[in-house]
């Protein structure tokens, strides 16, 4: 009972940002619990790394290089599934992006270029999905947010705007398409180590310090910590479970 309850064999799953960071980490649990996998990134190399990494797993992987912030990109990415696979059954919104400066500086580009990669592609991508989970009896979407879903950030207000937004999506969308038997679920990663938050080190003085005072399991995540819960949110095991924003962050978030 318990194996069946999170066995992912013979479902498909598209991780968008998945070639690196918290997104690779999703789609090595996914793999490891059975489902075939569909990387969707900018960047060919990497991808083709993380491919090689899938499938050393013995996954079945492929990517797509598309850009999921323009609507036919994702229209590429997801025609290109169903012409690989015939179905999918999970979606995984992880890919993002940030721009770090006081708010007074921040240009009008830079504002939407966070948004439009961390928000918009994930309406976009959800919206794509929405049919062909709908044909195949059902669905997983997982929506990755932030700490920053739930406290203000000095140096990243387009990043933590469009954070407060992925969990307010998540739950309109679960609400919308509960009786479609389509599951939206958000996670809310703390401090995962990861390029972007090694960016955000050599950027934010004191960052590493701060993170490590005030995160009770006392260490960085690391990609490895977000495997569990996407194969959670995504296996029969979390049938009834949707318009929730999971926090995994070594307790960060409990601190008040």
């Amino acid at each position: 009972m318990a194996s069946k309850m999170f066995d992912l064999t013979g479902k498909v799953a598209v991780v968008t940002g998945g070639n690196g960071g918290i997104g690779l980490g999703m789609a090595q649990g996914l793999a490891d619990a059975g489902a075939s996998i569909v990387i969707a990134a900018r960047n060919e190399a990497k991808s083709k790394a993380a491919l090689d990494d899938l499938h050393g797993r013995g996954a079945k992987a492929v990517s797509v290089t598309t850009d999921v912030t323009d609507e036919a990109g994702v229209d590429k990415l997801f025609a290109a599934v169903q012409a690989q696979f015939g179905r999918l059954d999970i979606l995984v919104n992880n890919a993002g992006t940030n721009i770090r400066g006081a708010p007074q500086n921040l240009t009008a580009g830079d504002w939407h270029k966070v948004i439009d990669t961390n928000l918009t592609s994930a309406f976009l991508c959800s919206q794509a999905a929405h049919s062909q989970m709908k044909a195949a009896g059902g669905g997983k979407i997982i929506n990755i947010g932030s700490m920053m879903s739930i406290f203000g950030s000095s140096y990243a207000a387009a990043y933590a705007a469009s954070k407060g937004g992925i969990v307010q999506l998540t739950k309109s969308l679960a609400v919308a398409w509960a009786t479609d038997d389509i599951q939206v679920n958000a996670v809310l990663p703390g401090w995962i180590d990861t390029d972007l938050t090694r960016g955000a080190r050599q950027q934010v003085k004191e960052l590493h310090d701060n993170v490590l005072r005030r995160t009770p399991a006392k260490r960085w995540g690391e990609i490895s910590d977000m495997s569990g819960v996407a194969v959670f949110l995504a296996s029969p095991a979390s049938d009834f479970v949707t318009g929730a924003a999971i926090a995994v962050d070594g307790g960060y978030s409990s601190l008040g």
